[in-house]
């Protein structure tokens, strides 16, 4: 096969006749085109020119072509590097680069204590960070083996806001999806209802993302009492915006056209590759470890695991959509079983304070706060400190746990050397498993539905690099 470059000419033979030689004998064209013979195939160097005239007509019709998709490109859903290999509009192969956006999260929590490590790893997926969050202190609470002390209003509010995360991370995907493919009004819808959802987790934790909220036994803080009426007014109105994300896609023919039958994969390719998720649950196989392999008491919640036959873009996209309805009925099955009661484990050589107040500056910690842990005692108020300053320790031994993601199985290796920092932290990623279905869903397809594929796996590149 052939390799075309566009370096400068180098003075290579025209024809079999160095280019300097035919340059004196009339005989090089305007553009200087001169080939060499390599390993790989013919090596052209052309300067200027119309590529047909240098090659001639006919005789590299059905050559090749190597072009990037990205890092920079919109549809990549980040700084994800696609490499195509093309044959027209058809797409002979597909390989995906990654690390542009590699911050040293997982190294970075070793130097942190295991409350701090929080900071970091709701970082990484920053579309569901409460998820990292989650994942790592079930994984913490196991090896302190405190997870049956976790208060249960604590587990109840960690399944809210999870579930509340679960639906602003599929209206990103909704809207971004709908953008890449040209329906702008879709990308409006899913941005508007995601910014209720962010205005929600803001009264809850302080922060739309990067919450830090969910610690080690417990919660940083409770609901405040504003929460629950602004949670219920949001149940109220989100199955009329899911119907109108039917009415205006579902059955649309251009989205239909688009979708059906594009990127398919069964379920065999997702088992043989590792993918989880919506994806996999769009190939028909209903694996979500919320009912699977329950934690946080979700066997107790009453909701369906929404699947499809087809295997194709427009299967994940239902799915997602179905998804959102189920987390609305989790939701409103937490709010019932709010029970007043702590947000913390009881003992306080673990637990961080969880009654924080946010200051008259909106920063920082209230003086009521700080006034109480100061006048309790000269004992708690050391005890405070140190809890802050070097954390508790973690008996040595290491542990993993899996939680169900808007993306597929989070899943969290956290290693103990018995110290107040931990030894290791590994994330298994979902979108960083899940990539690798992308060649399988786009090769032999056209290039434009690329773009299709990339948005169907909705990967997130903070949680691939991290």
């Amino acid at each position: 096969m052939s390799t075309h470059t566009t370096t400068p000419n180098t003075g290579a033979p025209v024809n079999g006749v160095s280019a300097d030689a035919a340059r004196q004998d009339g005989t090089a064209p305007p553009y200087e085109a001169g080939f060499t013979e390599s390993a790989t195939g013919r090596v052209y160097t052309v300067t200027g020119g119309d590529w047909e005239q240098v090659l001639g007509a006919g005789e590299h019709e059905s050559e090749r072509i190597v072009v990037n998709m990205g890092p920079q490109h919109p549809s990549t859903h980040g700084v994800l590097r696609l490499v195509l290999e093309i044959e027209g509009e058809t797409v002979i192969q597909t390989r995906l680069v990654i690390g542009y956006l590699h911050t040293g999260i997982e190294k970075s929590c070793e130097y942190r204590t295991w409350t701090q490590a929080v900071t970091y790893l709701t970082r990484a997926d920053y579309l569901s960070p409460l998820f990292n969050e989650v994942a790592y202190c079930l994984s913490v609470e196991k090896l302190l083996g405190i997870t049956d002390q976790v208060p249960e209003r604590a587990t109840v509010i960690r399944v809210l806001v999870m579930e509340l995360q679960r639906i602003a991370s599929h209206l990103v995907w909704l809207a971004t999806g709908a953008m890449e493919l040209g329906a702008t009004t879709g990308m409006i819808f899913g941005f508007r209802e995601r910014e209720k959802v962010l205005d929600l987790l803001e009264l809850i934790t302080g922060l739309r993302m990067n919450h830090a909220y969910v610690r080690p036994g417990g919660l940083a803080q409770d609901l405040p009492d504003e929460a629950i009426p602004a949670i219920r007014e949001f149940l109220k109105d989100m199955p009329k915006r899911i119907k109108e994300y039917h009415a205006l896609l579902t059955g649309q023919p251009i989205w239909k056209a688009r979708l059906v039958d594009v990127n398919f994969i069964d379920a065999a390719g997702c088992l043989a590759l590792g993918t989880t998720g919506p994806v996999l649950r769009a190939a028909g196989l209903p694996w979500d470890l919320r009912k699977t392999m329950p934690y946080c008491g979700y066997e107790t919640y009453e909701f369906d695991v929404p699947t499809a036959l087809e295997g194709d873009s427009y299967a994940r996209y239902l799915v997602r959509l179905e998804e959102m309805g189920e987390s609305l009925k989790i939701i409103e099955q937490c709010l019932d079983r709010l029970r007043p009661g702590p947000v913390m484990v009881a003992d306080k050589k673990i637990a961080w304070p969880s009654q924080l107040a946010i200051g008259s500056d909106g920063m920082g910690n209230s003086l009521e706060h700080i006034r109480k842990i100061m006048g309790t005692s000269m004992e708690a108020l050391i005890h405070h400190f140190k809890l802050v300053t070097e954390g508790f320790r973690v008996p040595a031994g290491q542990v993993y746990t899996a939680i169900e993601s808007p993306r597929g199985e989070l899943g969290y290796h956290v290693v103990s050397d018995g110290g107040t920092r931990p030894f290791r932290v590994h994330v298994r990623d979902p979108s960083f498993v899940n990539l690798q279905a992308v060649p399988a869903m786009t090769e032999g397809g056209q290039v434009a539905d690329v773009i299709v594929a990339v948005a169907s796996v909705d990967p997130v590149l903070g949680g691939v690099d991290r």
